[in-house]
């Protein structure tokens, strides 16, 4: 038990505050926002930059899925079209009209597409940055807000080079110049170079890893939940930010525990370890039709027959038993007062720690095999 209230003790530092129930407290606080906090994001430039194209890459979805944002070679988005991220609703990508075009022109730009809606903006193109794109991007600076420059299609671009003896790290070399040349006149932004077919290529994690250092703390762990798992870097940030997540939940359900109502206990960490498994196996690529766009991207076709969801059924089922004889010892603790009801939270507080952290290191573990043999180690 010492070593249990030696656990318990630590996480009530980690939190900031002073007692358990000040730390239960901001615990909830962290548990709603990692679930419920809302994250808009801007995808603008001009028309056929690739912007629909990059809004699907950024929600894990191919241009021909069910629910993708439509592509065509012509200008496709007439009024700024919200799309929901498949599994997380808070999430939300806006896919905007192009500037310059009659309806959507330069200087009235922001004000038609409510610009105070979006958290941050993603300027996108595919050739070359224009007038328009640098005149929005002052726009945006002058209202305080965040935008970055996404330069699209790199591996056309890339394959087209190559078939004239130029290699790639030369081609990437002369668009990164030629982009930071068109847009020296605002100072020097961060660009990067990216494929919406490949994310596992180019600059797509240096995007992230930037954009998750410079939104507001509340944000980043909604950004890094959403986007997809192309890389072994992102994966383990993943997963640092579940581990750091299961401490909260865990006090939660030691709060819950002091409450001398039967059944309560366990219904509680039930529901805390379901949201929290089900957002890991989403959040990690696990899901059949995640894997089925793997397969089809590395042409690796064995991929799409792995089934992980009998795992987190499995993980769900053995915690259930595990946190339900826990449950009996912490009802009777949470009977007697004081001293018993402070053994009720600490029994619940490491018996759903360990069982979250356990769970988490098992479905982490599938993500890695899957990333070995996809070939993106």
């Amino acid at each position: 038990m010492e070593s249990q209230s030696s656990d318990i003790n630590e996480a009530i530092q980690a939190s900031g505050e002073a007692t358990l129930e000040q730390a239960t407290k901001k615990a909830k606080e962290e548990i709603n926002s990692f679930f419920n906090v809302r994250l808009d994001i801007a995808v603008t430039g001009e028309s056929g930059s690739g912007k629909s194209s990059f809004v699907n890459a950024l929600r894990g979805l191919k241009d021909n899925d069910e629910d993708a944002a439509p592509t065509g070679v012509t200008e496709t988005t007439t009024e700024p079209t919200p799309y929901q991220h498949p599994t997380m609703p808070n999430v939300t990508l806006w896919d905007l009209p192009g500037i310059g075009t009659p309806k959507f022109k330069a200087k009235t730009y922001l004000k038609n597409v409510t610009f105070d809606r979006y958290d941050f903006f993603l300027i996108v193109s595919s050739v070359r940055f224009r007038e328009n794109d640098i005149m929005l991007a002052k726009e945006i600076k002058k209202k305080k807000k965040v935008f970055y420059f996404v330069r699209s299609k790199i591996d056309h671009d890339v394959q087209s080079e190559k078939r004239k003896g130029i290699d790639k790290k030369e081609t990437l070399s002369k668009i990164r110049t030629n982009c930071e040349e068109e847009l020296k006149r605002i100072g020097n932004p961060n660009i990067f170079l990216v494929s919406s077919w490949d994310t596992s290529k180019f600059d797509f994690e240096k995007l992230i890893g930037i954009l998750e250092s410079e939104l507001p703390q509340n944000k980043r762990n909604t950004l890094l939940q959403f986007v997809p798992v192309c890389t072994v870097a992102i994966l383990e940030k993943k997963v640092r930010m579940f581990q750091k997540i299961a401490w909260a939940a865990a006090l939660l359900s030691g709060a819950v525990a002091v409450a001398p109502v039967p059944g309560l206990s366990f219904s509680c960490d039930m529901s805390i370890v379901g949201s929290f498994f089900t957002s890991i196996y989403h959040s990690f690529g696990l899901d059949d039709k995640s894997l089925k766009r793997l397969s089809e991207r590395v042409n690796k076709p064995h991929l799409k027959s792995l089934k992980m969801s009998p795992l987190v059924e499995k993980l769900i089922k053995i915690s259930s038993l595990r946190l339900g004889a826990s449950a009996l010892g912490e009802f009777l603790c949470s009977l007697v007062p004081a001293a018993g009801s402070a053994a009720a939270a600490v029994i619940s507080f490491t018996t759903t720690r360990n069982v979250l952290l356990k769970g988490l290191d098992a479905l982490a573990e599938e993500a890695r095999k899957v990333l070995r043999e996809a070939g993106l180690e």
